[in-house]
């Protein structure tokens, strides 16, 4: 029993002492540790972090630049295609216009040529409405229409046998309704002065009127317009 006592104090000795050993040497590292290189380490990883995120930053703001820069790129282009769109569809509603292919409305006057009857006077022949036509396009017309046929350079108006007049391939009839918008005066003196088409159809004893109105629709020309020559 005694025995066993000697051998546990000697153990618990020893362990007392390997337990102290280990805390001389602890002591000693931190004592031997330069707290200033552990700083300035942390330090100059931080700066070393700090540069990288500042590099990361610039980068993702150069990129935000260049993509905000696109962006007003795309706006101004796409503001442009806005208004290139619409002068494009001026100028198509011009040619459109031009070309007698949508209805217009306007100040103008209107003709009407009356047959009266007599046999022994001569008919009203499409010369006649020919000339009408021409004098109209010289005085500045904009729009012109007969029987509402709508008149375009390649309008025909041509006599058939004598017996009717055909405008653009369709037979009319009298009394013949000119419509023409352009301005009033222009056109009426271009056809009421001394030797004016209309002056000479009155001196022939004719009936024909022209009347000024101020808001008289043309309809469009609702035929396709083919060409055999050009391509």
């Amino acid at each position: 029993m005694k025995k066993e006592k000697i051998t546990l104090a000697i153990t618990i000795a020893i362990s007392c002492i390997a337990l102290a050993f280990v805390m001389c040497m602890q002591f000693k590292i931190v004592n031997e540790t330069d707290i200033t290189s552990i700083e300035t380490m942390r330090s100059t990883e931080l700066q070393t972090e700090l540069a990288n995120w500042k590099s990361k930053y610039q980068e993702i703001e150069k990129e935000y630049d260049e993509v905000n820069s696109k962006i007003n790129e795309y706006k101004t282009n796409s503001q442009e295609n806005v208004q290139n769109g619409e002068l494009l569809k001026k100028e198509l509603e011009q040619v459109d216009m031009s070309l007698g292919k949508t209805d217009v409305q306007g100040q103008g006057i209107i003709i009407t040529l009356r047959e009266n009857g007599d046999e022994t006077m001569k008919k009203i022949t499409a010369d006649d409405l020919l000339l009408i036509v021409n004098s109209l396009k010289l005085a500045g017309a904009e729009a012109i229409s007969v029987n509402d046929e709508r008149i375009i350079n390649m309008t025909d108006i041509v006599n058939i046998a004598d017996s009717f007049v055909k405008i653009n391939g369709q037979r009319i009839l009298p009394p013949y309704v000119i419509k023409v918008i352009g301005n009033q005066s222009y056109l009426e003196s271009g056809l009421m002065g001394n030797g004016g088409q209309v002056d000479t159809l009155q001196k022939n004893g004719q009936d024909v009127s022209v009347e000024k109105v101020n808001k008289i629709k043309i309809n469009k020309y609702s035929k396709d317009i083919t060409y055999k020559y050009m391509n």
